[in-house]
């Protein structure tokens, strides 16, 4: 039996066996062909993958302070998830979660473990929950409680990568800002802060160590109130000259007896408070200042966030200084003036070009030093408030503290930005607008649809 037809171009052409042969060959080749592509598509996709994050607010990926951290981190992070009975819906979420972090560190391993198949496993890691997280690092473990942000496992990431163990010691005694206390003029919040970042908390009494011990990473003056002890002076000023890091928050007033370290330092300090009549017109008390101005410094680098500072002081260094490097790092009252007279009691506060300075005025310094075949560091702020429980949270003040003191405990590698909460993008309409949506969307693209799809069928069957 033979078939005919006619070709393409009008010809007759008979369909033998061989000619039917021939056609079923070609059509499984392509189909093997076909099969084999898709196969070979299959396995590149295993092997390479590319993703992007398209939503209005990035919430698929890390924040700029997280990735920054995660990318410094050398060799490979060990996560296990301990879900209960291997819950799908709990698991889908750990994975979602930690993929973050392995779209920008991809030897991030992540394990899950049956607990309840597995008990002592989990005991032994010292689980309490359904769906904690063990994360390793460097031979270093810590767990991690559902339900999980990304600040929270950033700061363990943080934790296991710090590998000095030194205390930050602070002084007290003397009425400072204490940084365990509660109250608004305290650290509190700032020392907690610091727990959770793997720092330790000291405040040796200087009245009876011979010296400030020399095993903390820094010691941090904090506003005392009433004046420190000659004895006491001379051991802070001998810590500093043999070569220990300083983190000192100079308030107005009195030095209360430091005026020695400050002169050893070659500290500028001159009385008076800034003004800026800029925070009079946001509602604020013109002794608040507000710096958006960093001078390039591995404190400041990348920062961009808006700090506060409730009266604020100058702070300088003289050419008596010479043997330290010297940075300048915040300028405020740009707009404003360092205001060197009396602005207490609620006395009006006016420019005057004879004793005040004009803006801006900088508040804080960094300094630096070889010491002893050791890099000694030294930050000057000039207002304690700032990192003070009633303003830390105040825009960037925790992000910039902690930059800090990341840069004193020479943990230069984790200086970063802080994690934000990523915000999402919400719409809004009124109920008109809503109802005209709804029916473009459920009626009026649908009826387009079918109508579209009638005249097409139509047309088809005229031909």
């Amino acid at each position: 039996m033979q078939i005919v037809c006619a070709d393409n171009t009008g010809k007759i052409m008979k369909i033998n066996r061989k000619i039917r042969l021939q056609l079923f060959v070609q059509n499984w080749l392509f189909v093997v062909l076909f099969l084999a592509l898709i196969a070979m598509l299959g396995y590149l996709t295993r092997q390479y993958h590319y993703e992007r994050d398209v939503t209005q607010a990035t919430r698929n990926e890390l924040t700029e302070g997280s990735a920054n951290i995660v990318k410094k981190m050398q060799g490979p992070v060990n996560i296990t998830a301990f879900v209960e009975n291997d819950d799908p819906l709990r698991k889908r979420g750990i994975y979602d979660f930690i993929s973050r972090y392995q779209r920008v560190k991809p030897d991030i391993n992540l394990t899950f473990v049956n607990s309840t198949k597995e008990p002592k496993r989990a005991q032994e890691a010292g689980v309490r929950k359904d769906g904690e997280l063990v994360v390793e690092y460097n031979k270093r473990t810590e767990n991690l409680m559902p339900l999980y942000v990304e600040r929270d496992l950033t700061n363990v990431l943080v934790r296991l990568q710090r590998s000095n163990e030194r205390a930050i010691m602070y002084l007290d005694g003397h009425g400072e800002r204490s940084m365990v206390g509660e109250r608004n003029f305290d650290l509190g919040e700032f020392g907690h802060q610091l727990g959770v970042r793997g720092f330790k908390l000291s405040n040796p009494d200087l009245n009876i160590a011979p010296e400030v011990p020399r095993k903390g990473a820094m010691l941090v003056i904090a506003g005392p109130q009433v004046d420190v002890s000659d004895v006491e002076v001379k051991k802070i000023v001998n810590y500093v000259a043999s070569g220990g890091n300083l983190l000192w928050l100079v308030d107005q007033g009195s030095l209360r007896g430091l005026q020695p370290l400050a002169e050893y330092l070659g500290l500028v300090l001159t009385p008076g408070v800034v003004i800026d009549p800029t925070s009079s017109q946001n509602g604020m008390d013109p002794r608040t200042v507000i710096a958006s101005q960093y001078d390039i410094h591995p404190v400041t680098k990348d920062f961009t966030l808006l700090t506060v500072y409730p009266e604020a002081r100058s702070v300088d260094v003289s050419e008596a200084a010479a043997d330290w490097e010297v940075s300048r790092l915040i300028s405020v009252g740009v707009n404003g003036w360092y205001e060197t007279g009396n602005v207490e009691g609620g006395s009006k506060i006016k420019f005057d070009d004879k004793t005040d300075i004009s803006g801006p005025v900088n508040i804080a310094v960094a300094m630096q030093r070889k010491a002893e075949n050791i890099t000694q560091r030294v930050v000057v702020v000039g207002d304690g408030n700032f990192l003070a429980n009633q303003f830390i949270s105040n825009g960037g003040n925790l992000d910039l503290g902690i930059n800090m003191i990341n840069w004193l405990a020479n943990d230069d590698q984790l200086i970063s930005i802080q994690p934000k909460p990523l915000k999402d993008m919400s719409v809004s309409y009124t109920a008109t607008q809503g109802t005209m949506i709804f029916g473009g969307f459920v009626i009026v693209l649908p009826l387009v649809l079918l109508i579209a799809g009638i005249v097409v069928w139509r047309r088809r069957r005229t031909r």
